[in-house]
């Protein structure tokens, strides 16, 4: 169905008008149509018009476009900034029903951004793509240094990569390391540790407070993407509800949001937890309660506050496990499993992905940095360890211990000064 640019404007002033009616508070809105490819190019860089060049965007940017090609993908419908104002991208070659749920959509998340305690706390939406903008000027200055360069440069990127979860993960607490802590156990922030303690020149520091940076700006998003997700999604379908759509847009309106919102074959779809969840407490609850929630939590503490035995059940939510090349149910929603259901969707949700490193010590015979894995369960793939290692070594100079459990036993992989890592069994 055609469309043209003053209608499209209409409707998102219509859709404004309706989300404030609703009790939305969000920042100002801007939009911008754009095409596949342009969308391909946002999708790589997580949506910013500006970011430091590295090959993992690039690499990022020609798997899309081949599965794209290929038609093994699709693109995304919407992609959100948090920034005040609010940037999001439509693509032009939505449908008019399409570019009307999005937008609605979009003032989900707008109001999810400015409001979540998480983004409040950890970002500052009015200088995102101001910072984004400044880090990758400074990167590319780095880069074009005669005495620098891009080899140099991309050895520090990739390592920074490497630990880049390896932060802070209480967010709007600052903790930095400071000399009286030197040797003390449990520094939570390995990349501010290195930072400080490392053996690195300026622009080495700068560029990983660069990644740093970035990635505490993107830590709110990981924390909260089924409560984001499934809280846009709650508001679409409640605004475009409410709009009374002629019967021409209604029928694909529902098509549509089933299409959002639909399980996904052995693995969770935010959208569909999330939205879930929001009906069913404003059901139990009244719909000031999801207000206070979106205001408040987490995905591990939404999931483990609200999400009920009934609506497990419901939702006929299972866990399933991996033996060899096999997979087995191992859990189902029944009054012995759901609570353990539960709790694994929360020990998987948001930083709870990633592994949680944290410095133990530093060794006076060498220097050596010893760390500590926090073994929650699940063991480390040691391919993955070994090359993160090299990169931590990379970039503290020294020897690397690290000390976490495989197969339940107690183990320590260590990286020497030729970057050979070796794995040794402890008692």
């Amino acid at each position: 169905m055609e469309y043209t640019g003053q209608e499209l404007m209409s409707w998102c002033e219509t859709i404004e008008g309706a989300a404030k009616d609703f009790g939305l508070l969000f920042y100002p809105q801007e939009f911008e149509i754009i095409g596949h490819k342009e969308m391909i190019g946002y999708e790589a860089y997580v949506g910013m018009p500006s970011r430091y060049p590295h090959w993992s965007f690039g690499k990022s940017f020609e798997r899309t476009e081949s599965l794209y090609k290929y038609n093994l993908t699709g693109l995304p419908y919407e992609m959100v900034i948090n920034s005040d104002p609010c940037l999001a991208y439509l693509m032009k070659d939505n449908t008019l029903l399409l570019q009307i749920l999005t937008i609605a959509h979009v003032y989900g998340h707008n109001d999810f951004f400015k409001n979540n305690r998480l983004f409040k706390e950890g970002t500052r939406a009015s200088y995102t793509l101001e910072m984004f903008k400044n880090n990758a000027g400074m990167v590319r200055e780095y880069i074009n240094d005669p005495s620098i360069g891009y080899d140099e440069v991309e050895k520090v990127l990739n390592a920074a990569h490497a630990v880049r979860f390896q932060v802070n993960r209480v967010v709007g607490i600052a903790k930095m390391p400071h000399p009286g802590v030197k040797n003390e156990a449990s520094e939570d922030d390995l990349m501010g540790f290195i930072m400080a303690y490392g053996n690195l020149t300026e622009w080495q520091k700068n560029i990983l407070n660069v990644v740093r940076k970035e990635t505490l700006y993107f830590i709110p998003q990981i924390e909260t993407k089924i409560m984001n997700e499934g809280w846009a999604s709650y508001w679409h379908y409640k605004i475009l509800n409410m709009l009374n759509l002629p019967n021409s847009l209604h029928i694909e309106f529902i098509k549509r949001h089933n299409d959002v919102i639909r399980p996904a074959m052995g693995r969770i779809n935010p959208y569909h937890l999330g939205f879930e969840m929001y009906k069913d407490i404003e059901k139990r609850y009244g719909i000031e309660k999801i207000f206070e929630i979106r205001m408040l939590e987490r995905d591990d503490s939404f999931i483990r506050r609200y999400l009920t035995k009934d609506l497990c059940h419901d939702l006929n939510l299972f866990q399933y496990i991996k033996e060899d090349d096999d997979y087995f149910v191992d859990e189902i929603s029944d009054d012995s499993g759901w609570q353990k259901i539960r709790n694994t969707l929360c020990s998987n949700s948001g930083m709870g992905m990633m592994p949680d490193i944290k410095v133990d010590s530093i060794s006076k015979h060498n220097n050596a940095l010893v760390l500590n894995h926090i073994h929650e369960g699940r063991d480390l793939n040691s391919a993955y360890t070994e090359a993160t290692l090299k990169h931590i070594y990379d970039l503290w100079g020294y020897p690397i211990q690290l000390n976490t459990k495989l197969k339940h036993k107690n183990i320590q992989y260590f990286c020497d000064d030729s970057k050979k890592v070796t794995l040794n069994y402890v008692g």
